[in-house]
């Protein structure tokens, strides 16, 4: 085999450990296995996580998390980044230094609450999201409730992704996916960079077990940009990989199970 051939795109995740093994950098570097690329990761927090719900979160140091990403960008390279979990304010900032000085596209999960409903980010680091993270994004990828606690939009009906989207882009980012997977019906998504829209659904799976499912689709659009894919490409594959691997969700523990990521390969 031709070793030059074999050499795949490079995808970094800068999020929180999840102990479950369901969300956070686990799920990512999974997506990123299944997806054909390189995963690499620069972990901003530990977490003790199972199918219940948090249990506790520690963040690192802002060194450790730079020292962390440097190793990485600097000896390996990536063709895209992926964050998640940042935790707080002195987090965010060094990231968003950090990315802006990173000549790759970066997908932005601005994870605000676990799946269960355990705060994530820190309230005072919301202003360093809108002001730092978002500007530097090529895409970010909201649920309901982050855009909400983001942009003040409460989004209830479809019609509303629109206007939530609206307000995402006003922080910056190039491309705005808003999630509308906590709405009744299909599960539909808007994707727009406030002149082009692409509205992307899917139907909805009646499964519980959906732990995990913005880490992954972030990923996924991230394992796209790094294939050299545009947004809208590798938003499409990334919905198309989600939808199936919530279908294939699976029970774990006593609670809520995580969403299966290698199920293209069984």
């Amino acid at each position: 085999m031709n070793r030059q051939a074999a050499v795949l795109p490079n995808v970094l995740t800068v999020a929180g450990s999840d102990s479950g093994g369901g969300a956070g950098v686990q799920a990512d570097l999974k997506t990123m296995l299944a997806l054909g690329v390189h995963g690499m990761s620069v972990v901003t927090a530990v977490t003790a996580q199972n199918s219940l719900g948090v249990q506790g979160a520690w963040e690192l140091p802002a060194e450790a998390v730079r020292a962390q990403y440097r190793s990485v960008v600097d000896d390996i390279g990536v063709q895209a980044v992926k964050t998640g979990m940042l935790a707080t304010a002195p987090l965010v900032e060094a990231v968003a230094e950090l990315l802006a000085d990173t000549d790759a596209p970066v997908v932005v999960d601005p994870v605000g609450v676990s799946k269960h409903g355990d705060p994530l980010l820190a309230s005072s680091a919301l202003d360093s999201v809108r002001g730092a993270l978002l500007p530097v994004a090529t895409v970010a990828t909201p649920n309901l409730d982050e855009v909400a606690q983001l942009t003040g939009v409460r989004v209830e009906k479809e019609d509303d992704l629109r206007a939530a989207a609206g307000a995402l882009l006003a922080f910056g980012p190039r491309w705005a996916l808003i999630k509308g997977g906590h709405l009744a019906g299909d599960a539909v998504d808007l994707l727009t960079d406030g002149s082009e829209e692409h509205w992307l659904r899917a139907p909805r799976h009646d499964n519980r077990h959906t732990h995990g499912t913005g880490c992954t689709l972030a990923s996924a659009v991230a394992a796209g940009l790094a294939k050299g894919l545009t947004v809208p490409q590798a938003v499409r594959a990334a919905k198309e990989y989600v939808t199936g691997a919530i279908a294939a969700g699976f029970r774990l523990g006593a609670g809520i199970g995580p969403v299966d990521h290698g199920w293209r390969l069984r």
